[in-house]
């Protein structure tokens, strides 16, 4: 999966926690989440169909 052109965006309970921060990534079915001090790791991706 490409997720280079991705628009990733800090959750509202990551804002304030001195750089512990989790990102998010709407993509289209598709939901990624990140850790944003390791933004070249690991993606978690769900599709809305997962339970």
């Amino acid at each position: 999966m490409d997720l280079s052109g991705v628009e990733w965006r800090k959750t509202a309970r990551s804002l304030n926690n001195g750089g512990e921060c989790v990102e998010v990534a709407a993509l289209l079915g598709v939901a990624a989440v990140r850790d944003s001090a390791v933004a070249g790791g690991s993606v978690l991706a769900e599709t809305s169909a997962a339970s």
